[in-house]
């Protein structure tokens, strides 16, 4: 038996009560949060998912190709054409900051490249706190920066960029070719 309404409730994670509604692309945005990978991801569980983004564009191509080849990894066929629309959004808030993590810092288990366990508990914790999200080095591209957001709300003005098609052709890079310019 659960302790909340079913009618309140999404998925395990997320109430009805945290989404967004009547804002371009909301269902988007709530998608990301009521529709986890069964695994989880860098800082979320498989029970409620975060809005992941990048700073810069080179870093989130740099994480798409990096866990769109381990899938193909998986099955070991590198031969696939993929299209990816870029979405942009807005954030204001205070977020918890690993960015020095890279460097020795405490949290540097949670940039473990090969596991989510540390990072994941960390968010459980910082989520049961009231956390708006994490902002963390990438582990896929030196330099770049990633967002984690933990709330539905703040992701704001989100909007079209450009698109682009990821082409594999048997090996593990792909060609990356822009396909529309964007809003």
């Amino acid at each position: 038996m659960s302790a909340c309404s079913p009618s309140r409730v999404v998925c395990r994670g997320i109430g009805v009560d945290e989404l967004v509604f009547g804002v371009p692309n909301f269902r988007i945005i709530n998608a990301a949060f009521a529709y986890p990978r069964p695994e989880g991801s860098r800082f979320n569980d498989g029970d409620r998912g975060a809005w992941y983004c990048a700073f810069e564009l080179a870093t989130a191509m740099a994480e798409i190709i990096f866990h769109k080849t381990v899938e193909y990894q998986e099955i070991d066929r590198f031969y696939d054409s993929v299209c990816y629309q870029a979405l942009l959004a807005d954030f204001s808030g205070q977020f918890h900051e690993l960015r020095d993590a890279g460097h020795g810092g405490t949290f540097v288990a949670c940039l473990d490249p090969s596991s989510y366990l540390v990072s994941q508990q960390l968010a459980a914790q910082l989520l049961d706190a009231g956390s708006l999200g994490i902002v963390y080095p990438s582990v896929r591209r030196a330099g770049g920066s990633n967002l984690a957001c933990f709330r539905p709300a703040l992701v704001g003005n989100l909007r079209r960029g450009a698109a682009y098609r990821l082409t594999w052709s048997g090996s593990p890079q792909p060609v990356v070719e822009p396909i529309s310019a964007g809003a």
